[in-house]
């Protein structure tokens, strides 16, 4: 730079018109500094000595949008560099897994042919960028994309499964309430937005391998951190933490990717975002190039009335914004048209965007300041609620500090009016929490319902205002009210979320594509077509056509399953189609259309008969040879007892109640009996009872079958099969609660009394007492009854036993017999089925993965017979969807977890694949050691200690 030498006694430079010209600074004349140079000091005058990192010369930025302070610093708004492969630092993202795990590996998720181009463009440019490679992992995550606001496709990985064992990364976020405390004194910021943030941070050395994922077209992994990773969000915000740690809370908050600079003075500021770009790119990071600006959310009127709405919120800010009249008349010219006549144009658009604009910028809003008492200002309307936070500012007017605006759900929009607006004070108060609670000064809260005036002095609340009241103690403020004329701010706030009616249009109720007439004609005219080639016969009904062969399962398809008709019976199908069509065996063919229908067999349930006749057990010949068992459970505690063992002789109906304090194991069960049947009346040769645990495991049939004694268990859901226990079980539960009606308590010191009484009263199935039928004699009530007889022979005895027998097995044939014929009359036939048919099976007693049964299918399969049990008994393999019942085999139990305080497992299914995997509650696992094996494997997993 030349000067000429002058005399200059008050000032040592003077710059003259030249200088100006040539470097072109910008003046603030009231504060006496410099806002900005021109270019050629850009490129020049202010380069540094140290050259910048230069971008490769074929590309080209857009720097438009970036203040021209910031030129030099151009690298670091390099988007090539963005998306390049950034070194190894300290500050590479670990993967650590939690001890004896490895990441899963996921499924191959189905794409679009948008979402398959969109996959293409994603991985080349990806490998091109060199931040992902081809992977030989075993693990493999999913991968997929989700829709953007803008309609476009976002790539994500489907990371729960590796997240789920991760080590966590407890590095904690900053909290957002803290940045309005170290920007009181700020009054110019820039927000910063950088590129592929997490993209600029590699993976460690040698964890890549667990990042690998799964595409139609190849197997990939990262060598920088994506998107997903659990601690993502952490590694982030200690590496900008770390680089930005001299500048941090003096003129920058950072939260993860998002930069905030704030200065006091604009010379100050480009100071700061210099400084804080230099440290970027020093680091490799970088930046949008895009200014940054306020949006209010507030989307754009499509009538006159969200115009006026509009412009009755931004009227309140006229004297804080220049020129407001101006800015505003394309907005205020649609409210003086024609309603009918509305037109949303570029012009209108403009003027709301730039009142928008200035509702967000100096000097309407300010920062919240603690000294100064608060203003909160709300109102609700029938769909939203609204608020405004406010504080006065220099100028002695109502200044907004923040805006609220929250749409009302279904539930709210029931409320009251006045507990409405009590919601928008409610919602009001959390939202600015940490400004208002403990606030240095009584903040006033004002509002359009006079009502709400004395709700802090009410006496009378209902629920819902009592529990919010709570909420409000915690805060110190006076309720006041103001017209709505008065509160426009609040109120637009709540209108933002109304849906204008528009104008009332007369449209079909039913699209022309939906009408049923044209369906008809379609078919009638099929129906003419396949006549050409089978005609009319005659002899039809008039005005009826006649449905030739080829097209008859086609007519009856609509007649019955159309939406029309929606699967009506046999004799409804005939009527429909009988109004138009006919052929000779239209009846025949219905009714054999509508039985075979799938639909209506797996949905609907059968009204008729049970199918299956009776076939009762065969009758013994002497007593105690063939038994029948079962248990009555739930009893209250009595004397350590609260379950009955129940033993019945299935000839002379005799029983043996046994109180016991638990259900006994299989082992137990067997002691039971030898005390109590084998060694008084000797070995039966068969047992009967339900699938009970103790009754169906190895054990039983293993003592069972050393004894020579035969096991018969009752089917599944059919309780029928051991009548007699189940009838005997009510009948002494009734007793004992008859006999125990003052204190249920004591009901075991009657069970001796009422096993006594069972036995020596008559039975109406042998007509005799159980006790005469064993022994051939009733015993006396009273010891004058015995008289003094000669001891009888053996012989006599025997004689006297056997005639008893066959007197009372005479009779239980008789009796059985008239049973069965009265239970036939109300039964039918079963159907003769063989191995390898198929058959539909009833979810009447089938626990379905459903959350209501009222739509589920009446019928599941059809499932093939395997064998025939007995003329009415079939066995099938189970269907999947059945849970804990006999017919499921438990290969191997996986997992545990707790639901709604039980614990379920997680099994593998015996003869089904990893797809049929399921949880089922504990109490369905029969097999102990399945679950102690479980546990064996897993010490850590809750329930070890459970049987």
């Amino acid at each position: 730079m030349c000067f000429h030498l002058i005399q200059s006694p008050e000032f040592p430079v003077i710059l003259g018109y030249p200088w100006l010209l040539q470097h072109n600074p910008h003046f603030d004349w009231s504060t006496g500094t410099v806002l900005s140079w021109g270019s050629t000091c850009q490129t020049t005058c202010m380069v540094q000595s140290s050259p910048d990192p230069v971008l490769e010369s074929q590309e080209s930025l857009d720097l438009s949008l970036v203040p021209i302070q910031y030129h030099h610093l151009k690298a670091v708004f390099s988007k090539k560099k963005a998306t390049s492969l950034p070194p190894h630092r300290p500050y590479d993202c670990a993967i650590e897994l939690l001890p004896g795990t490895c990441p899963p590996r996921g499924r191959i998720f189905s794409l679009s042919p948008p979402e398959r181009t969109a996959m293409d463009k994603y991985i080349n440019e990806s490998l091109a960028a060199g931040i992902i490679r081809p992977s030989t992992s075993p693990a493999g995550a999913g991968f997929f994309f989700v829709s953007k606001k803008d309609g476009g496709l976002r790539p994500c990985i489907d990371y729960r499964g590796l997240n789920k064992i991760t080590i966590r990364n407890r590095y904690p976020l900053p909290l957002m309430a803290t940045a309005f405390e170290i920007l009181q004194e700020a009054s110019i910021f820039t927000k910063l937005d950088l590129r592929n943030a997490y993209h600029l941070v590699r993976i460690r050395q040698g964890d890549e391998w667990k990042t690998a994922f799964n595409t139609p077209t190849g197997h990939y992994e990262y060598l920088v951190m994506p998107f997903g990773l659990t601690n993502a969000p952490a590694v982030f915000q200690a590496l900008i933490n770390d680089i930005l740690r001299d500048m941090l809370d003096q003129f920058v908050f950072v939260y993860l990717d998002d930069i905030l600079i704030f200065s006091s003075s604009l010379q100050e500021h480009v100071m700061h975002v210099s400084k804080v770009l230099r440290c970027l790119l020093d680091n490799h990071l970088y930046v949008k190039p895009e200014k940054f600006q306020a949006v209010v959310d507030w989307p754009s009127p499509s009538s006159v009335k969200e115009v006026q709405r509009f412009l009755g919120f931004a009227n309140f800010y006229r004297k804080f914004i220049r020129n407001f009249s101006s800015v505003a008349a394309p907005l205020s010219a649609l409210t003086k048209g024609n309603i009918a006549g509305f037109h949303w144009g570029p012009e209108a658009e403009l003027a709301f965007n730039k009142l928008k604009c200035r509702f967000t910028s100096a000097p309407i809003l300010i920062l919240p300041n603690p000294e100064i008492p608060f203003t909160v200002e709300v109102d609700a309307s029938d769909v939203g609620v609204g608020a405004v936070l406010s504080q006065r500012g220099a100028d002695n007017k109502l200044h907004p500090c923040a805006f609220l605006s929250h749409r009302l759900t279904p539930t709210e929009t029931n409320y009251h009016v006045g507990d409405r607006e009590l919601l928008a004070v409610k919602l009001a108060l959390e939202e600015w929490r940490h400004w208002l609670e403990g606030a240095k000064h009584p903040f006033q809260v004002l509002t359009d319902h006079k009502n709400l005036e004395y709700i802090q002095q009410a006496k009378r609340l209902n629920p819902r205002q009592a529990r919010w009241s709570l909420f409000f103690n915690r805060f110190q403020f006076i309720l006041s009210y103001r017209p709505g004329s008065k509160n426009l701010k609040p109120d637009a706030l709540s209108r933002v979320y109304v849906n204008t009616p528009q104008e009332d249009a007369i449209t079909p109720i039913i699209p022309s594509s939906k009408i049923v007439a044209p369906i008809r004609w379609e078919l009638e005219g099929t129906v003419k077509q396949a006549q050409a080639r089978e005609p009319d016969p005659g002899g039809g009904p008039t005005n009826c056509l006649f449905v030739p062969k080829t097209v008859r399962s086609q007519i009856l398809q609509w007649g019955h399953c159309s939406r029309l008709t929606c699967h009506p019976g046999i004799s409804r199908t005939l009527e429909f189609l009988q109004r138009r069509f006919w052929w000779p065996t239209i009846k025949e063919d219905v009714t054999t259309f509508v039985k075979a229908c799938p639909t209506c067999n797996q949905g609907k349930a059968s009204h008729r008969s049970p199918q299956g006749l009776l076939h009762p057990l065969s009758i013994p010949h002497r007593p105690w040879s063939h038994l029948s068992m079962d248990f009555i459970t739930g009893l209250p505690l009595s004397q350590g007892n609260t379950v009955i063992m129940v033993i019945v002789d299935r000839f002379s109906k005799a029983a043996r109640f046994v109180p016991l304090p638990k259900l006994p194991t299989a082992k137990e069960t067997a002691d039971l009996i030898i005390a109590h049947v084998f060694r008084v009346f000797g070995i039966p040769q068969d047992i009967v009872s339900d699938r009970g645990p103790q009754f169906s495991s190895r054990f039983w049939r293993a003592f069972c079958q050393s004894l020579g004694a035969s096991v018969s268990l009752s089917s599944g859901f059919h309780p029928e099969s051991n009548g007699q226990t189940e009838r005997l079980n009510q009948d002494l539960e009734t007793t004992l609660r008859c006999m125990a009606a003052n204190n249920p308590s004591s009901w075991s010191s009657f069970v001796m009394w009422a096993e006594y009484a069972h036995n020596t009263l008559r039975s109406s199935a042998t007509g005799m007492s159980p006790f005469e039928c064993q022994f051939g004699y009733t015993p006396s009530l009273f010891p004058e009854q015995e008289v003094e007889t000669a001891v009888p022979s053996a012989q006599q005895f025997v004689k006297r036993c056997r005639q008893t027998w066959k007197r009372a097995r005479l009779k239980l044939l008789k009796v059985s017999q008239q049973y069965q014929h009265q239970a036939n009359r109300r039964r039918r036939s079963a159907p003769t089925l063989r191995p390898g048919q198929r058959v539909w099976l009833s979810t009447k007693n089938i626990p379905l993965r459903m959350e209501s049964r009222k739509l589920s299918q009446r019928f599941i399969g059809p499932f093939k017979i395997s064998r025939k049990v007995n003329p009415v008994t079939y066995r099938n393999p189970p269907p999947r969807i059945i849970g804990g019942q006999p017919a499921y085999t438990v290969h191997r139990v996986l997992d545990v977890r707790q639901v709604r305080g039980s614990r379920q497992y997680l099994v593998d299914w015996e003869g089904y694949g990893p797809e049929e995997r399921s949880w089922v509650p504990a109490k369905d696992i029969l097999d102990p050691k399945l679950i102690q094996e479980f546990h064996a494997r897993k010490p850590s997993h809750p329930g070890r200690n459970v049987r």
